[in-house]
């Protein structure tokens, strides 16, 4: 009779996510709080979570452009920096409108995952940088 229960109680709870404004699960419902404009937070580490993954999303897209080009230096580590962290602050504070003393501060949530972004970054940046002076060391100087 136990099992029964069980066995009906994911459809209940699936219904419950999909009143609430969520998809498909839970992962559809944090996602499609992300997107929305002015969405309430009630988990601080599901917000944190959020910040997180699109901080990893913007290194891994700036990384390919960033070797494609190729931006190289400080100038391109600097710029990745103003990028990540003014997209993520616009985001935090103006689409979301979050108190951002709720999280700790501002700084608190700026720095919310950047190493590990920066660190993203530069493995997407040397594949696709190292092949473009590949194409061109062996364009100028034939063997």
């Amino acid at each position: 009779m136990s099992g029964a229960r069980r066995r009906e109680e994911p459809p209940q709870s699936q219904q419950h996510a999909v009143a609430n404004g969520g998809g498909a699960g839970p992962r559809g419902s944090v996602w499609g709080k992300a997107l929305r404009s002015d969405s309430a937070w009630h988990d601080k580490d599901e917000f944190l979570d959020v910040i997180y993954w699109f901080r990893q999303i913007i290194a891994v897209i700036l990384g390919v452009i960033w070797g494609v080009v190729p931006l190289k230096g400080f100038v391109g580590i600097a710029i990745f920096c103003l990028i990540n962290a003014g997209v993520l602050y616009l985001y935090f504070s103006s689409f979301q409108q979050i108190d951002e003393e709720e999280y700790g501060g501002t700084w608190e949530l700026t720095k919310e995952g950047f190493m590990t972004s920066f660190a993203l970054f530069l493995v997407t940046f040397l594949p696709f940088f190292s092949t473009g002076c590949l194409d061109n060391l062996l364009h100028c100087h034939p063997l």
